[in-house]
């Protein structure tokens, strides 16, 4: 299943540029899933941490609460650097894994900054892992987001 384009909450553009975190290719980015009556989908959460997000899909049917790390990786093309992250993949067992929202953020940091989520679905409707499959959530062939300096 390919994902949408990624959304980037308000507070990691400014994190970003008050160098309050870096992305670097070594710190552990994870993805995680949550239901449509989450809060995650507000890019302009005042406090936009992992903490504070609502209605994450429950740990139950090879989901494990916080999601999956996904390997990050920085590409550089005239004068445009884009990040891009490892498809997410998860293997439904004993039951089915139903969600709306992927979101990606940084758990390298005790804050565990939120850097952005996607619509997993254009309907919109709930995505289902039926049990005994492997949902692999393909990121966006653009990556998770680009910068350029102009």
């Amino acid at each position: 299943m390919a994902s949408n384009a990624w959304v980037i909450y308000d507070e990691a553009v400014r994190g970003l540029g008050e160098a309050k975190f870096s992305l670097a290719s070594s710190d552990t980015l994870k993805v995680a899933l949550f239901l449509n009556t989450s809060n995650c989908a507000d890019k302009a959460l005042a406090d936009a941490h992992y903490a504070t997000l609502t209605d994450e899909h429950a740990e139950a049917n090879g989901y494990l609460t916080g999601g999956v790390a996904c390997v990050a990786t920085w590409a550089n093309a005239s004068g445009v650097s884009t990040l891009d992250i490892a498809n997410a993949v998860w293997n439904a067992s004993g039951g089915s894994i139903a969600f709306r929202w992927a979101v990606l953020y940084d758990d390298t940091a005790g804050d565990k900054d939120l850097i952005a989520y996607c619509l997993v679905d254009n309907a919109p409707a709930d995505v289902l892992a039926i049990d005994g499959k492997t949902l692999t959530l393909r990121i966006n062939v653009s990556g998770v987001f680009a910068m350029s300096q102009t």
